[in-house]
């Protein structure tokens, strides 16, 4: 096949790289001198590209502790094409090990990343990212630049295993915990699972928010095939972090960059990826924070009309049975492409050089059971549900393949908890007046409620009614829910409590009404009664409760989640260039 996705008729500037290395002045000495401390020698600054590697890599960040090693493949690629590969560390942002939540820094570590690849001398970069937020905040930070970037992620780890069988990263967690609190599973046996959920390095091997990105990432062509799905300890993993360097190489010669890749198009692409792959419902909140920063026009409602004719075709935790090592071995997400090929735009660039046709081309399913055809789909729902109505004039979003079918309509009397605090105190105690059938509703829990909108809404439910077997509720919440995380949940209420939005004023006892297939939330309440309580709330506005450093400065400026919680001056971009010499 021959690679074409360089631009026709398109200008390629001089190398930004050589405004600071190829000038013969003091500012010149200056640049290259320095860096000659490390052993470089002089034809290093004679033109090549300059690669910068951003690595997330960190040990408080176990899911991308295996990309300091990956980094060194990727130097491989970039040295044998030509180029001189830079590596620079950024934020890193552990999901399993930040407090208040992972989410809060998203926004930080894009930031850092814009100003990195901005304020230094390269050419080109590759984005080493994985753990649920790294990937997202770099895609934010490379896009406001937009100089040829290609994404290498750190890998799923191995399958876990536990008394003979395959357990999943966070699903059987969630199971497992509710198990315990039921009488059903013994404290020991809860522990002894735990070491052998994680035995690898590498992200979840459930199709949790960071195998959804990394899938995503692939779908819109940001990174060489299989990326999203060769384990992380997989020679082959390496060997694709080798061909990443050669390509970003090729990528600055041709002058392609993020914005050539990424089209509306490719996003559309991601969404319709998303349905039939069983992917995170924090999918929304990336790809719009990541079409703010492109300036391409996608709204909440997008994810609802590209998914809704696609069904589940990977029967995968948690909304299946298997584990990402299946995924690969089972063909990956280039045989999920090919199967729903007719429904995707062919025609996009990526970032090998081929379009999305030609890279599927020749790609294989070679096991049915683990990618299932068109005519024999896990489920026919599948995607994003995304809902209007009174309790959520600006949205709320639900994922149909992991909800009970039965609560998909349903209208309950609402049991409320007005902060996470207020839930785990009561949530267990036996005079809490709640049953199967009434909704359980958390306030408080939304970007600048919590801050930073944590992985908080699917609820354990309480002990009194796992005793009595009852395994799903409705939950609903301005919160958002982890990508392992399954059961019948309404997220992303906005706007959000502490935003004054109608989820702030719900209380105990009043109906509420959830109609899927409407695509409807509603509080049973008059019109008049919803002025009278928002107005009678504003009036008494708790105050935030940071009142410095940057947690301060998100709450004061983060947008609403149907606009993916960007920080509202971060939208758009600035470009690439600097003008001002630093000496």
């Amino acid at each position: 096949m021959k690679k074409n996705n360089k631009t026709p008729g398109k200008s390629h500037p001089p190398r930004r790289s050589q405004l600071s290395y190829g000038k013969s002045d003091k500012d010149g000495f200056i640049h290259r001198s320095w860096m000659k401390a490390q052993g470089y020698p002089d034809h290093i600054f004679d033109g090549r590209p300059i690669i910068g590697i951003c690595n997330t890599w960190s040990e408080i960040t176990p899911c991308n502790s295996g990309l300091r090693e990956i980094a060194e493949y990727v130097k491989r690629g970039v040295w044998e094409a030509g180029g001189v590969p830079l590596e620079f560390p950024v934020t890193s942002l552990g999901e399993t090990q930040m407090r208040p939540t992972a989410m809060l820094f998203r926004n930080l570590l894009a930031m850092d990343v814009e100003e990195s690849i901005r304020g230094n001398p390269i050419d080109g970069v590759v984005l080493l990212g994985g753990c649920d937020k790294t990937t997202p905040g770099q895609l934010m930070g490379a896009a406001s630049v937009n100089l040829p970037s290609i994404v290498v992620s750190s890998g799923p780890m191995l399958n876990g295993k536990f008394r003979g069988r395959d357990i999943g990263s966070g699903t059987d967690v969630w199971k497992f915990s509710e198990a315990v609190r039921a009488g059903e599973m013994s404290q020991d046996d809860f522990i002894a699972a735990e070491s052998g959920m994680s035995r690898s390095r590498g992200v979840c091997m459930t199709m949790g928010t960071a195998s959804t990105v990394s899938n995503l990432v692939e779908a819109m062509g940001l990174c060489l095939p299989y990326n999203s799905s060769i384990p992380a300890v997989d020679a082959r993993r390496q060997a694709m972090a080798h061909m990443s360097g050669r390509e970003i190489v090729r990528l600055v010669q041709d002058d392609v960059r993020i914005k050539d890749i990424v089209t509306r198009n490719a996003l559309i692409n991601a969404i319709k990826v998303n349905a039939a792959v069983g992917g995170s419902t924090n999918a929304v909140m990336h790809l719009l924070a990541l079409a703010g920063r492109l300036q391409i026009d996608l709204q909440l409602e997008d994810f609802d009309r590209y998914s809704r004719d696609l069904p589940l075709l990977v029967d995968l935790m948690p909304s299946g049975r298997f584990l990402m090592e299946d995924y690969h071995y089972a063909g990956g997400l280039p045989a999920v492409m090919k199967k729903i090929g007719s429904h995707l735009d062919l025609s996009a660039v990526t970032v090998s050089g081929h379009t999305l046709g030609e890279q599927i081309e020749e790609a294989e399913c070679y096991n049915n059971t683990v990618i299932r055809n068109l005519d024999n789909p896990v489920t026919e729902n599948s995607g994003i549900w995304v809902l209007r109505g009174n309790l959520c004039p600006r949205g709320a979003i639900i994922k149909p393949n992991a909800a009970s079918p039965a609560l998909l309509k349903h209208t309950g009397r609402a049991v409320v908890f007005e902060s996470i605090e207020d839930y785990h105190t009561r949530k267990d105690r036996p005079e809490l007046e709640i049953d199967e059938h009434s909704i359980m509703v958390l306030k408080g829990c939304g970007p600048k409620g919590y801050p930073g909108m944590p992985e908080v809404g699917n609820m354990a439910l309480p002990k009194k009614l796992l005793e009595k077997g009852v395994k799903d509720m409705l939950r609903i919440s301005d919160a958002r829910m982890s990508g392992t995380a399954f059961g019948s949940v309404i997220l992303h209420v906005a706007p959000e409590a502490s935003a004054g939005g109608p989820l702030a004023v719900v209380q105990t006892g009043d109906l509420i009404e959830f109609d899927g297939e409407a695509r409807s939330l509603n509080l049973k309440i008059s019109d008049e009664e919803l002025q009278n309580r928002l107005r009678r709330w504003n009036s008494h506005r708790p105050a935030p409760t940071y009142k410095r450093g940057y947690a301060k400065l998100y709450i004061d400026t983060v947008l609403q989640a149907d606009q993916g919680a960007d920080l509202d001056f971060l939208v758009g971009a600035s470009g690439d260039e600097v003008s001002r010499e630093s000496h």
